[in-house]
């Protein structure tokens, strides 16, 4: 077995033809790991994408192919996967306005490149979700820039970048149509797109978890402030507090309390959602 690549919170190994997928506990914000661990974190984001790659299998393929054949130690946290040649897109679907988006639209009045109405305020939920997506960057070499569609068409071609914006918005929708029996808003979502060996547009990476989506619990939402977060935004937030971080490396420590409210936090989603006890 081959280690190809250390990220911010996943170890990628070659194993043969296959892929092991090994999620951390690591966390990271603005691009920087931090030094502390969320205890059960990987876990819960692999065995929540592996849920949610289930329930969207019809919308469209993934990369898993199987949860369980891999090495003991990693049980729970790895995933055997399908390799993909990664589309160098991040693609993005909003339904509410928060975080970056948010930003650009009062700059703008529109998020890569899409006009909204006038008078959107923060956590206001859009008329139809909309593509966003941007510059997939990699780490230490900056941060993601919003893409226009445009952009998208010119980096991918015209066919591919019809498909990343179809599949990006039916996972979106799809999620949302879940999510909200189960009292959850998906505010906005990542996913990971690349190619198998045949040529089809497949799923990878991880899919609609706190760590690539922002989740909201719909009982308490209201537009016009900060939501409460069910995601890994808390901790952003959290740091926003510590005046005396650049969000430049090193990242500061977590105290417990923090800790311990962050993995309650990824605990309640993924219980939420899937309607099993985490143990």
């Amino acid at each position: 077995m081959e280690l190809l690549h250390s990220g911010k919170v996943r170890e990628v190994y070659a194993d043969g033809r296959d892929i092991l997928l090994v999620a951390s506990d690591r966390i990271s914000i603005y691009d920087v790991v931090l030094p502390t661990a969320i205890p059960d974190k990987g876990k819960i984001l692999t065995q929540l994408s592996l849920w949610w790659f289930e329930q969207l299998a019809d919308v469209v393929p993934n990369h898993v192919i199987s949860s369980t054949d891999v090495p003991a130690e990693w049980a729970g946290r790895a995933v055997r996967c399908e390799r993909l040649e990664m589309v160098m897109v991040e693609c993005i679907a909003r339904g509410y306005l928060a975080g970056s988006g948010l930003k650009e639209y009062e700059r703008d009045g529109a998020v890569s490149g899409v006009s909204l109405p006038a008078g959107l305020i923060e956590g206001s939920d859009l008329p139809e979700p909309i593509f966003t997506p941007t510059t997939k960057v990699p780490p230490g070499e900056g941060h993601d820039e919003f893409m226009t569609y445009g952009d998208v068409e010119a980096k991918v071609g015209r066919d591919v970048a019809a498909e990343l914006k179809r599949i990006t918005l039916e996972v979106y929708k799809r999620g949302q149509q879940v999510a909200s029996g189960n009292g959850i808003i998906i505010a906005d979502t990542k996913i990971e797109l690349g190619f198998a060996a045949d040529g089809t547009l497949t799923l990878g990476d991880e899919l609609l978890t706190p760590d690539s989506s922002r989740f909201w619990a719909a009982d308490e939402w209201k537009p016009g402030g900060t939501q409460r977060y069910l995601d890994k935004q808390f901790l952003r937030d959290w740091s926003s507090t510590l005046t005396a971080w650049d969000r430049t490396a090193p990242g500061p420590e977590i105290p417990d309390e923090v800790v311990e409210a962050t993995r309650n936090r990824y605990v309640e989603v993924y219980e939420r959602l899937t309607g099993d006890k985490w143990v």
